[in-house]
């Protein structure tokens, strides 16, 4: 069973279904894009990171903060359809150019009401 984790007034999960209730309408696909780069100051902090090897923290950092930027936008598409939830959460990323890449968010914005 996958994880569900609620955020605000939505809920989200990979899986298909959430324990204890029950799917009243499906409203489609949402999705969430941000597309990142990393400034010339934090292209010089990669580099010295990765001299010394380890965990990059800044290349983390940033791909943290891409896919809740990503997640973010996809509820806000979700609830503007009228979703409680999203269940079926996938990311996905591309890199569109050298330094430069897409975070995708997507999944199937649901309307869920609790078990009676």
């Amino acid at each position: 069973m996958s994880p569900v984790h609620q955020y605000e007034t939505s809920y989200a999960t990979t899986g298909l279904e959430f324990a204890g209730y029950r799917i009243v309408k499906t409203l489609g696909v949402v999705r969430g894009i941000t597309v990142r780069s990393r400034s010339v100051l934090g292209q010089v902090g990669v580099k010295i990171q990765a001299f010394f090897g380890g965990n990059i923290t800044l290349l983390v950092n940033l791909c943290e903060e891409a896919r809740a930027d990503a997640f973010q936008i996809m509820v806000s598409h979700g609830a503007e359809l009228g979703a409680n939830a999203v269940i079926g959460l996938r990311y996905d990323a591309t890199e569109l150019m050298p330094g430069i890449t897409e975070v995708l968010c997507y999944g199937t914005a649901v309307v869920i009401e609790p078990l009676p």
